[in-house]
């Protein structure tokens, strides 16, 4: 299990860093700005019709900001899912040990 555990983290690793390593010097971008850039290409004059309410005062606070709400999210869903498993193998645990019904009648008879 260990090993398995292992052999899928170095998968991970490698293929995070396998794009980077084969596109050195490559602009890596958001759609935020491929969208903005299409806008600009098909209607260069458009005007938005909605201004945010909050800018954040740089892009390393942005990121920052986009790089939490990823982890919380992350860290949501795998808190639902571990609370979904235990809460089963709790459930199937129980099923294991609990007397049946016929057990019981027999047990109340002696």
């Amino acid at each position: 299990m260990r090993m398995r555990n292992l052999l899928l983290i170095l998968l991970v690793v490698l293929l995070a860093a396998l794009p980077l390593w084969l596109q050195r010097g490559a602009e890596f971008g958001g759609a935020d700005g491929l969208a903005e850039e299409a806008i600009g290409e098909l209607r260069p004059g458009y005007e938005p019709w909605f201004k945010t309410l909050w800018e954040p005062p740089s892009g390393e606070v942005e990121s920052l900001l986009f790089a939490l709400q990823a982890a919380l999210g992350a860290g949501f869903i795998g808190y639902y899912l571990g609370y979904g498993k235990g809460k089963r193998d709790a459930s199937n645990a129980g099923r294991g040990t609990a007397p049946d019904e016929k057990s019981l009648d027999a047990f109340r008879r002696t």
